[in-house]
C-alpha cells in the first residue's frame, strides 16, 4: 500500500511539473478577471444585472419595525429591535455600507473601455447604475446625514475619507436623478437588454419626488410627481373579479353591506389593495420600480416573516394597535374611535361578542393589511380565521400579523414567495403630490382627486371637502392616508422623523390584553443614527459620531 501511494504521488509530480510555465496564471474557471472583462457589449450588460440586485429587497419591513407601525421582536434579524427600543449604541449599523455604492463607481469607471458598444445603449446602462448609486445613497443620508460622498473606488488603505456635509450629497442625489431622468426610457419594449422591470424615467422622476419630500422642497416635490402622472404610462392597480377561495371569505360578519353594490365595492377595492404586491401580477400598472425576483433561485422571505407559527410563519414583524386604530370607518370615511385599551382586554379575555365591533365597517385596507382575531383568509387555508396563540413559538407579541406581502397562491404551493418587491408605485406618487400642493398652498381640486384615486380604489369614500377644509386639517387626513396606503412598505420610519412627531408616537406597544409587547424609549438623537464605531476606528478617527452618541 505505502509504494502504491508513492508512485502515485510521484505520477501526479511528474503531470504538475510537465505543464506549460503558464499554467499557473491562468485565471480560475469560475471567476472573472480585469484582463479577461470589460471586452464586449455582453460584459456590459451582465455588470448591469449583476448591480440590480444592490437595490433594496424586503428588508423594508424592519423599518416600519423601527416606528410605530410595527413590533419587530427577533434583534438577530435586524437593528429594528433596539432603534424601536430606543437602546441604540454605537455597536450596532443601521445601514452604513458601501460595497454597493463601490459596484457602482467600479463599473462607471470601467464601462467605456469596451469598444464597439452602442453609445446609447452605453449612456443608458451608466443611467440605470448612476439610478442605483443615488438611490443607496438617499437611504444612507437619511439615516445618518453627513456621509462620505466616494464616486470613485477606493484603494484597499483609503480609510481617512471624512463625512461628506449633508446638503452636498443631497445635491448630488437630485443632480444624479435629474440627469438619468433625460437619458432612462419611459418604458422598455422586452427581451436583452431592453428587459421589463429595468429601471425607467418613472423611477428618476419619483425617487427624486420622494427625496424633495423627505426634505420638505414642497415645489419641487410636487413638480417631479406632476412629471410622473404626466408620463401617462402608470395607474392604480384595479381588480374586476373575485378568485373562488376569496369569494370563501365572509366579511357579511365584519362589514354591514347595503347591497349587492356596497359589497362588491368592498370586496374588490380589499382584493385590488392586497394582490398588487402578489407574484401573479407582478409588473402591473402601478409599479414603477420593483426589486427582480427569480422563482426558486432568488427568494424572498415575505412569507416566512410575516404570518404566525400558527401557519409556518415566525411573525418577525407584527402590527401594532396604534396602527390598526388608523383605519377609518368604511361607511362614513371618518376616523374611528377604538375602546381603551382596557375594555378591549376585559372583552377579549371574557371572550365577549363585543370585541369583535372594532374590527366592524373598517376601511377594506385593513382586512387586506391585517389578520386579527377571527378575521378570515381562505387563500391561505381552507376556512381560515385567525387565532392569536399568546407565548406560543413564532407567535406575533401584540395579538396581529400581517397578511400584506404574504402571497397566499405561492404558500398553497409550498414554495418560496419569489415575487418581486415593490420599491416604488404610483400611490406613492400620489400621496407626494397631495402632500407637496396641500404644503404649499392649501387644499385644492388637484389634492382632492389625487387623494380621492386612492381611496377609491381601496373602496373608501372619497375625502370629505366640508370636514377637511384647511390645510392643516387636510394635512392630518393626508398624514393618515399614507401610514394607511403604505404600512409595511418602509415608510414610515422616515415619515415620523419628518414631521417631527416621533416623541409623541415612540411610545410602549401594548397587544390587545394591555399587557407590554415591547417598552420604548424616545430620545432626539434617533432622528439620526450613531455611525458604527467600527468604522470611526477603522477611519483611525476621520469619522465623526453624530450627536449624542
Amino acid at each position: 500500500m505505502n509504494k502504491k501511494l508513492i508512485y502515485m504521488l510521484i505520477g501526479v509530480l511528474a503531470v504538475i511539473t510537465s505543464c506549460s510555465d503558464d499554467f499557473l496564471e491562468r485565471p480560475p474557471l469560475d471567476e472573472l478577471s480585469e484582463e479577461t472583462f470589460w471586452k464586449t457589449e455582453e460584459d456590459l450588460y451582465k455588470a448591469v444585472n449583476g448591480i440590480y440586485n444592490q437595490l433594496p429587497a424586503e428588508g423594508f419591513i424592519y423599518d416600519d419595525g423601527a416606528s410605530d407601525n410595527a413590533h419587530a421582536q427577533y434583534p438577530w434579524e435586524s437593528t429594528a429591535t433596539e432603534v424601536s427600543s430606543g437602546s441604540v449604541t454605537t455597536a450596532i449599523d443601521a445601514g452604513w455600507g458601501y460595497i454597493d455604492k463601490r459596484r457602482c463607481n467600479y463599473f462607471l469607471e470601467n464601462a467605456d473601455i469596451v469598444e464597439n458598444v452602442d453609445p446609447g445603449l452605453l449612456a443608458r446602462y451608466k443611467a440605470e447604475v448612476r439610478f442605483v448609486r443615488a438611490f443607496s445613497y438617499f437611504r444612507m443620508m437619511s439615516k445618518f446625514g453627513d456621509i462620505p460622498l466616494l464616486t470613485t473606488t477606493l484603494k484597499i488603505d483609503e480609510v481617512d475619507v471624512p463625512r461628506t456635509p449633508r446638503a452636498e450629497v443631497l445635491d448630488f442625489i437630485v443632480k444624479e436623478l435629474e440627469e438619468v431622468a433625460e437619458i432612462l426610457p419611459v418604458s422598455y419594449p422586452g427581451g436583452a437588454p431592453n428587459e421589463k422591470g429595468r429601471i425607467t424615467r418613472g423611477a428618476a422622476l419619483a425617487l427624486k419626488a420622494r427625496v424633495h419630500l423627505y426634505e420638505g422642497q414642497w415645489q419641487e416635490a410636487a413638480d417631479a410627481a406632476s412629471q410622473v402622472m404626466d408620463l401617462g404610462v402608470y395607474d392604480l392597480f384595479k381588480l374586476d373579479t373575485e378568485s373562488e377561495k376569496n369569494l370563501a371569505d365572509d366579511y357579511s360578519h365584519w362589514v354591514d353591506f347595503e347591497d349587492e353594490s356596497d359589497k362588491t365595492r368592498f370586496r374588490l377595492g380589499l382584493r385590488s389593495y392586497e394582490a398588487l404586491f402578489h407574484q401573479k401580477y407582478e409588473g402591473n400598472e402601478e409599479v414603477i420600480l420593483d426589486r427582480q425576483r427569480i422563482p426558486q433561485v432568488d427568494d424572498n422571505f415575505l412569507n416566512t416573516y410575516l404570518p404566525p407559527g400558527s401557519i409556518g410563519g415566525w411573525s418577525s414583524v407584527t402590527p401594532t394597535q396604534e396602527l390598526v386604530n388608523s383605519y377609518g370607518s368604511y361607511k362614513t370615511g371618518e376616523p374611528v374611535s377604538p375602546p381603551s385599551p382596557e375594555q378591549r382586554a376585559t372583552w377579549y379575555d371574557n371572550e365577549d361578542p363585543a370585541f369583535e365591533e372594532e374590527f366592524r365597517n373598517r376601511d377594506p385596507r385593513l382586512y387586506a393589511t391585517v389578520m386579527f382575531p377571527g378575521s378570515p383568509w381562505n387563500a391561505i387555508k381552507n376556512d381560515f380565521a385567525f387565532e392569536w396563540i399568546q407565548g406560543a413559538s413564532n407567535m406575533s407579541q401584540t395579538g396581529y400579523n400581517f397578511r400584506k406581502l404574504v402571497d397566499p397562491e405561492i404558500y398553497q404551493q409550498n414554495i418560496g414567495n419569489h415575487a418581486n418587491v415593490v420599491l416604488i408605485r404610483y400611490a406613492e406618487v400620489l400621496l407626494t403630490y397631495a402632500e407637496a400642493k396641500n404644503e404649499l398652498n392649501g387644499p385644492d381640486t388637484s389634492v382632492y382627486e389625487a387623494l380621492d384615486r386612492i381611496r377609491e380604489r381601496a373602496g373608501m369614500p372619497p375625502v370629505d371637502r366640508n370636514l377637511y377644509n384647511t390645510q392643516s386639517k387636510l394635512r392630518e387626513a393626508i398624514r393618515n392616508e399614507r401610514r394607511v396606503e403604505l404600512a409595511l412598505e418602509g415608510h414610515r420610519y422616515m415619515d415620523i422623523r419628518r414631521w417631527e412627531i416621533a416623541p409623541e408616537v415612540m411610545k410602549d406597544i401594548k397587544n390587545i390584553k394591555n399587557t407590554t409587547a415591547q417598552s420604548r424609549i424616545w430620545d432626539d438623537k434617533l432622528y439620526l443614527m450613531p455611525v458604527p464605531q467600527s468604522e470611526i476606528d477603522l477611519s483611525e478617527g476621520i469619522l465623526e459620531q453624530n450627536p449624542g452618541y
